[in-house]
């Protein structure tokens, strides 16, 4: 009997080949012991476009387009203004119908999630393929892994919900995405982009941005005293902050005239520290970030590279949980890596309950060679926070007392180190953001006895000013938070839990919207910190009400692909609502044409017809005799609406700063007009203009 396997990636099929025994390599496939291992890249099949249906045209009265089915068509490339198939795509379509003509059965071996159930059922579908088929389940690329999920083939028709879901998820996307573009498009005759996820994660970046720029910041005052104590100075902080200046020198005055603080209450006690929980994608993508400054993307390329090299399991997983099956593994895993722990291991991430389709990243006990010093990088967090995560609690001696002047109260805290624990094991001394302790800690190596009632001597007194600050802008890693957790802030509790299981888009997802913001110009990247583009904050402010831009709406989507994938829902009733839902959106969307402002017109320099149009990224002139145009973004600068309003009046515009040459360098300048219709530079300090186009 021959039997077909189908993979995700080449690299994953030649792996099971070996395994398999198939040794002989074909154009697209590789072939042996009555195997047929082949492959797909990625998406090879995908929803049809609206050109497809004959819809390639923008009109009001076409909408909403609710195609009923769904046609699917080999993946398409842009050549130009149109699309095209795939001829890499085409040319290993005709390979996989090959192998399914000549096979009796097929083994999908696509990654096991939702979007690699869809990848195999898209291109099963579109073959028109009847042949029964298995699934391998499997977490890891190790030769063990492979060999036991061969021996335990799951029946095919097991992860008919989990397609129905990423069917589901597919179609909604569409539908949202190209009828809610389409709609503002027409609306505000321009060319605009959004999504079901894009568009909420769009509007987190704005707000915060909006938030941050209209911050106007306070000065306020803190009043402290050092006190003494078996020896120890001992740094003591007013409860109370100061909005006035006089009235913290009030304070101090009166402070500074005490010679002691009197003890109003102790409070002494040991704790235990449990070790960071492992990591599932979205907290390694945190913290990488956070420590390297790699990108979500970038950490998703790096880790899915490790997976394929069998060093890691499976990356994208959204649990931080392991089974107790594989909790078993653990002491022969710790071993393979050369770790040996003194005391039994800790069971704080073992929990089938939390474990979702893919356990936490975990090492494999394969040997990390050949790793770019990127990949290194990432196998190493993996690694430290693996055996962190088994390792003991860390012990800690905590004491706070709280004192008094006679008028205000004063709060010191300290904690001891009893036993290190799983810090021992941290590449960072565990003094990871989400375990620090607040820098109104004191960490010492005695704690003094402090009995309650007890007058301390004052030894120093001062008062220090700070000044209110907005919330940081987003960087990825606090984005990426914001989006896992959207929705913390809804004040129903039910809205609220339903987010808190889902968040906006999937650890496997949210990479991507990221980088299709940036890619769609609506959010650009500045040092470390996520910001919106002048066009993302344009449609921030038209579709802000809408309940597109609502994460509650978005992410209870998320939780009813969840349902369907568990098979609790009907993929057919979240379809209706989806369908419902698109034809409320188009109508919203539609009637903002009425409230559409009008543009300015200006004078053409060259034809001298009031023509002159402004959008989103060219200045040109509407009379088609003329050809005059300026290109808005000039060496990195986007021109604003008052720059172009300058240069088209005085032929000159205010100095703009910013602008970046070649070699990488920034410079400012003034930007003027030239009477053929080109621009130049002219710098303060230089004599003549440089041409710019």
């Amino acid at each position: 009997m021959t039997t077909c396997i189908i993979a995700e990636k080449p690299s994953v099929a030649r792996d099971i080949a070996r395994i398999v025994g198939a040794t002989h390599p074909q154009d697209g496939f590789i072939e042996g012991k009555g195997y047929l291992v082949t492959w797909a890249f990625g998406h090879l099949i995908t929803l049809a476009l609206p050109e497809y249906y004959g819809l390639g045209t923008y009109k009001a009265e076409e909408l909403p387009i609710l195609p009923q089915p769904f046609q699917l068509i080999v993946r398409q490339i842009r050549k130009g203004k149109a699309f095209e198939d795939d001829p890499t795509a085409l040319k290993q379509l005709k390979v996989i119908r090959s192998c399914f003509e000549r096979a009796e059965e097929i083994i999908v071996a696509t990654d096991a999630g939702r979007e690699g159930e869809l990848i195999f059922r898209y291109i099963y579908t579109y073959l028109a393929c009847r042949k029964p088929f298995q699934r391998l389940w499997i977490s890891s690329l190790t030769d063990k892994a492979i060999q036991e999920g061969l021996a335990k083939l799951k029946p095919g028709e097991r992860y008919d919900a989990l397609y129905l879901a990423g069917k589901a998820r597919s179609e909604a996307d569409w539908l949202v995405g190209i009828n809610a573009s389409r709609a503002l498009s027409i609306a505000r005759r321009g060319a605009y982009s959004l999504g079901r996820v894009q568009t909420p994660t769009l509007a987190l970046v704005c707000r915060r941005f909006l938030e941050h720029q209209g911050f106007s910041s306070r000065p306020y005052w803190k009043l402290h005293a050092t006190i003494e104590q078996d020896g120890i100075l001992l740094k003591a902080l007013c409860q109370e902050h100061f909005e006035e200046k006089d009235a913290a020198q009030s304070a101090l005055s009166e402070l500074s005239s005490q010679p002691h603080l009197k003890v109003l209450s102790v409070e002494r006690k040991c704790t235990e520290t449990p070790p960071p929980l492992l990591f599932d994608l979205t907290t390694l993508q945190k913290e990488a970030n956070r420590k390297h400054g790699f990108s979500a993307d970038k950490t998703l390329s790096l880790a899915q590279a490790l997976y394929e090299k069998k060093i890691i399991s499976y990356p994208r997983t959204g649990s931080r949980y392991i089974s107790e099956d594989v909790f078993e593994t653990i002491p022969t895993l710790l071993h393979q890596l050369g770790v040996t722990l003194s005391q039994a291991l800790n069971r704080h991430a073992v929990d089938d309950h939390r474990v979702t389709d893919h356990h936490a990243l975990l090492p494999t006990g394969e040997s990390p060679e050949g790793l770019s010093p990127e990949e290194a990088t990432i196998y190493q967090m993996i690694l430290s926070r693996f055996i962190e995560a088994f390792a003991p609690n860390s012990e800690e001696e905590r004491m706070q007392a709280e004192l008094s002047d006679g008028t205000y109260r004063y709060s010191w805290r300290a904690t001891r180190r009893l036993s290190l624990g799983w810090r021992a094991y941290s590449q960072d001394g565990g003094k990871d953001k989400a375990e620090a302790t607040d820098d109104e800690d004191e960490l010492l190596e005695q704690l003094p006895t402090i009995p309650e009632g007890e007058r301390l001597p004052l030894r120093h007194t001062e008062i220090t000013e700070h000044q209110t600050k907005p919330r940081p802008l987003f960087t990825e890693a606090s984005l990426l938070s914001a989006m896992e957790h959207a929705g913390r802030e809804l004040t129903d509790a039910e809205s609220r839990k339903a987010i808190a299981e889902c968040g906006l888009g999937t650890p496997a997802t949210r990479a991507s919207i990221i980088e299709t913001l940036i890619l769609r110009e609506l959010i650009r990247r500045e040092k470390k910190t996520l910001i919106p583009t002048e066009k993302g904050l344009s449609i921030y402010q038209l579709v802000k009400d809408q309940e597109l831009a609502n994460a509650e709406l978005t992410a209870n989507w998320e939780l009813s692909l969840s349902a369907i994938e568990a098979g609790k829902a009907s993929a057919e009733d979240f379809a209706l609502r989806i369908r419902s839902y698109t034809t409320d959106i188009c109508h919203k969307l539609l009637a903002l044409q009425t409230e559409a402002p009008a543009y300015p017109s200006y004078r053409c320099p060259l034809c001298g017809q009031d023509s002159v149009g402004i959008f989103a990224k060219i200045i040109k002139c509407r009379n088609e005799a003329c050809g005059f145009h300026i290109f808005r973004e000039i060496c990195g600068v986007k021109l604003t609406e008052a720059h172009i309003k300058e240069l088209l009046t005085s032929r000159r515009t205010s100095l703009i700063k910013g602008f970046q040459n070649k070699a990488g360098k920034k410079f400012n300048a003034h930007i003027t007009l030239r009477e053929d219709g080109s621009t130049a530079f002219e710098f303060a300090s230089k004599g003549s203009p440089q041409r710019s186009r």
